[in-house]
């Protein structure tokens, strides 16, 4: 069973792309898909909302995502979401079926 996360990140003046392309250029959005139970970790641009970026974030479990939540990439994360005045909507799933260990 995983846990997908959609992460809207709102923001103006592209200030969401830039947020977007700084995580990949400094290395945070390589080392996220680096860590243990991480399946997806994937910015996306809506066709008809030129202000907001989604990232969609998925995990093997639970367990894998609360370490990633703990982790010190997360204070980064918040610290650039800060930098470039974001707003996040985020929406939770669950898969129903297993995942192939």
């Amino acid at each position: 069973m995983s846990i997908t996360i959609n992460i809207y990140y709102k923001g103006e003046n592209g200030n969401a792309k830039k947020f977007a392309r700084e995580m990949v250029s400094s290395g945070i959005v390589d080392r996220v898909r680096k860590e243990a139970g991480n399946l997806k970790y994937e910015y996306f641009l809506p066709f008809d909302d030129e202000e907001t970026v989604l990232l969609i974030d998925r995990w093997k479990n639970e367990e894998a995502l609360d370490i990633h939540h703990k982790s010190e990439m997360m204070k980064q994360i918040a610290d650039l979401r800060n930098k470039y005045h974001l707003s996040m909507k985020v929406e939770k799933f669950t898969s129903l079926e297993k995942e192939n260990e």
